[in-house]
């Protein structure tokens, strides 16, 4: 899930790997969402692409749910590599494509397609990988037994942020979610040391907490801020909250001015592409810090 990345020649063209500047068609990619224009993945991508001196695109694809299969299914004939999946496809996508792979199956969401020499598409999903690289980036000795976890909400975001600390030997975590049959479902079918906890406990599920994960949308910009109180939380403890814009949620702040480290998602929207762009064209890209600074100036 999150050891070493993937070697540079490993499931790439082996055109691309031997001379990836001179290759014989365009390369594409994209991302299809609906909307999909406020999305950085473009800029991401498209960096990358110029980097490793390639020539082709990223493109932001706006497809309708009711387009997504047909636009799945024209992927190979328009020479695309692969594409990104982003809201709402990302579940619907389990069904359209032709095989999926073992993280995508437990996460129950795709968001990553790769087009196969064959014409064929696999379904991956990068997102697990993604968050737990961007918490070894902003805190490299980070160790997923260290203590408990709370967790807070039980949607997309929480599925893949859960299979990647249960990957990376979690403990215990305790997830808490305004719908507690919802929690519950989630810790049953996923498995591991998942608690899961009414919304009333919420603020208890702070006690000894060594990790504090927002994966609602709570704190994101038009959406109020999350409803909770940070009393019981140990200062030391990491927050983190896998929304990037705004690049510090109201919960960020409140966990910053009362000495508490902090981590928003733009790491892992940054991780969560390097095993995509992978998987498309042969070359597992960086994390730079110009990369991220990039992306920093239009959130």
């Amino acid at each position: 899930m999150a050891g070493p990345s993937p070697a540079m020649t490993s499931d790439g063209p082996a055109q691309l790997r031997m001379n990836p500047t001179h290759t014989d068609r365009y390369l594409l990619s994209g991302l299809m969402g609906w909307p999909v224009m406020h999305s950085r993945s473009p800029q991401l991508h498209n960096y990358w692409l110029a980097q490793h001196g390639l020539t082709g695109s990223y493109l932001p694809l706006a497809i309708k749910p009711e387009a997504l299969r047909g636009a799945l299914r024209a992927l190979p004939a328009l020479g695309f590599s692969g594409c990104n999946l982003t809201i709402p496809h990302k579940q619907a996508a389990l069904g359209m494509v032709d095989r999926l792979d073992p993280v995508a199956k437990r996460i129950g969401a795709v968001n990553c397609v790769v087009v196969s020499p064959d014409g064929s598409l696999e379904g991956r999903n990068t997102d697990a990988f993604g968050f737990i690289e961007s918490v070894r980036e902003a805190q490299p000795g980070w160790r997923a037994d260290a203590g408990p976890t709370a967790v807070i909400g039980a949607g997309g975001g929480a599925r893949a942020v859960l299979v990647g600390l249960i990957d990376q030997g979690a403990r215990e975590i305790r997830l808490v979610n305004r719908t507690p049959a919802r929690a519950a479902a989630l810790a049953q079918e996923l498995g591991g040391p998942i608690k899961p906890l009414d919304w009333a406990q919420r603020h208890l599920a702070l006690d000894g907490a060594a990790m504090l994960i927002n994966t609602t949308n709570q704190g994101m910009v038009g959406e109020p801020p999350l409803d909770l109180a940070l009393d019981r939380l140990p200062v030391g403890t990491l927050v983190c909250d896998i929304i990037y814009i705004p690049r510090e949620t109201p919960l960020l702040a409140a966990a910053r001015k009362r000495g508490n480290p902090t981590m928003n998602g733009l790491g892992m929207l940054i991780h969560q592409a390097r095993p995509a762009f992978h998987a498309w064209f042969g070359i597992m890209p960086e994390a730079t810090p110009e990369l991220r600074a990039m992306v920093e100036a239009t959130t």
